[in-house]
């Protein structure tokens, strides 16, 4: 029976790694499951990759180099957030008509969410081009990080652009049920990545990391957009696509605006955290958790691709009427997801040594770094669930529910929550991390609790 399980496993894997088209609104659920999670698992685990390998030739730079990226990617976060609104509302309308097997309407939906992606992207260009410094500044960081990490998040937070058409692209792949796409596009952006890091940085120091991440993103890009216009199973562009649509523009605002705002309430926490720790614990302490927060996300992005599994599942069987198929397809995503969250934690707990062993031998910050795993690595069965529940609140386009859920559990319980840990109980920086593994404790039972309820069947997009 076990051998059984272990060939059919594998013979799945393959069949997802190809990227084979398949109708996810029919078949067994877990079949489904495991095609669409194997290539996001891989496709984010990748990118995690590239996070740790990253920090891991920044800290040969010492201290304020960690800083630097650390302050300016918590604020860098916010283009991610806005990239993972833009995607979350691709995926949800693409999904929908996927699911309602017309092609057609698919295309024209993901096109226009390009172009709302390229205006965002202006703006926040002009912010990171001229504000760079005061961008640090405003995160805390001393004088000595301004002077040489200034041009490390110029570079980064002005060439944002490849980095939303990254994520969106991919969104509008993974909505589409082409998940094999989406990990291939990431993989190029990454891989790319990972070569150019340390020989950039060999010859221009932090500024060398900046511009391998922005080419590494430029290609994955180019290979995304060479398979849109191509032509690749559902999904085909064409120029009359990118005509301005008012009301698919509408549709795709009303879904993205909560996504972004939804994800910006939680890094925005992230950032008050950063600063917290930074202030009441110093470069070492700022420093450690950084690189335990770098191996943190290589842990936790396996569980984002679980969620979006379950928000394309979702998306795309609300589509085919199929609202009970939908369901289950959540329940099936949700125990998986806490079946690798379990291993995750124990190996966080028992293992947080010589991991963080791997990126620095200053004693401080190695403590600093041990502990906030520990801490960390406590709530990961809790993270798991409550991502699972609230992307597939998103996959059917009820993007509204989980930003009111993350405003509760992140400002009204966790900041307060940290600061008061942080500054009169003596914890100082580790009282900032207990607070996050509390708040999503508080976030899991509710996203649980709002998914059963079932409003999300309602929702028209």
């Amino acid at each position: 029976m076990l051998k059984v399980s272990v060939n059919k496993f594998f013979k799945q894997f393959k069949k997802a790694l190809k990227g084979e088209e398949h109708d996810y609104t029919q078949g067994n659920i877990s079949d489904a499951v495991i095609l669409l999670s194997i290539p996001m698992i891989l496709e984010l685990s990748m990118e995690s990759i590239f996070a740790v390998v990253d920090m891991f030739f920044v800290s040969k730079l010492g201290q304020n180099a960690i800083a630097t990226v650390g302050l300016t990617e918590s604020f860098a976060s916010i283009i991610y957030c806005l990239a993972i609104g833009l995607s979350t509302g691709a995926t949800a309308i693409v999904a929908r008509r996927v699911g309602e097997k017309n092609s057609e309407a698919a295309a024209h939906a993901g096109a226009q969410s390009i172009i709302l992606a390229l205006l965002a992207s202006v703006i926040l260009g002009i912010v990171g081009i001229f504000y760079s410094a005061d961008i640090l500044r405003l995160m805390g960081a001393s004088p000595e990080v301004i002077s040489e990490g200034a041009i490390f998040a110029e570079i980064l937070i002005g060439g944002n652009t490849v980095i939303l058409l990254l994520f969106l692209i991919n969104g509008i792949f993974r909505g589409a049920g082409n998940a094999a796409m989406a990990m291939r596009s990431l993989w190029i952006a990454s891989g790319a990545n990972i070569i150019l890091c340390p020989i950039l940085i060999h010859f221009w120091g932090l500024k060398g990391a900046a511009i391998a991440t922005v080419i590494g993103r430029s290609a994955g890009v180019a290979y995304q957009c060479y398979h849109l216009i191509k032509g690749n199973g559902m999904l085909h562009f064409r120029m009359s696509h990118f005509r301005w649509d008012s009301q698919i523009m509408k549709s795709l605002f009303a879904i993205s605006w909560p996504a972004s705002l939804q994800f910006l309430i939680g890094s925005g926490s992230w950032i008050l955290l950063t600063r917290l720790v930074a202030e009441t614990g110093g470069t070492a302490a700022s420093a450690g958790y950084q690189i335990a927060f770098r191996n943190f996300a290589f842990f936790i992005l396996p569980a984002w691709g679980l969620s979006n599994a379950a928000a394309t599942l979702v998306g795309q069987n609300i589509g085919a009427k199929q609202f009970e198929r939908a369901e289950q397809s959540v329940y099936t995503t949700a125990k998986y997801c806490l079946v690798l969250m379990i291993f995750v934690t124990l190996f966080f707990v028992f293992l947080a040594e010589p991991l963080i062993g791997i990126y620095t031998s200053d004693p401080a910050v190695a403590a600093h770094g041990v502990q906030t795993l520990r801490i960390l690595g406590s709530g990961f069965i809790f993270y798991g669930v409550a991502m699972v529940m609230n992307q597939a609140l998103n996959g059917a386009g009820d993007t509204k529910t989980p930003t009111r859920l993350n405003l509760l559990c992140f400002w009204v319980f966790q900041t307060p929550l940290a600061y008061v840990l942080a500054k009169y109980s003596g914890l100082s920086a580790t009282g900032a991390v207990i607070a996050i593994p509390a708040s999503e404790v508080l976030l899991a039972i509710l996203a649980w609790y709002y998914f059963k309820k079932g409003n999300w069947k309602q929702i028209q997009v």
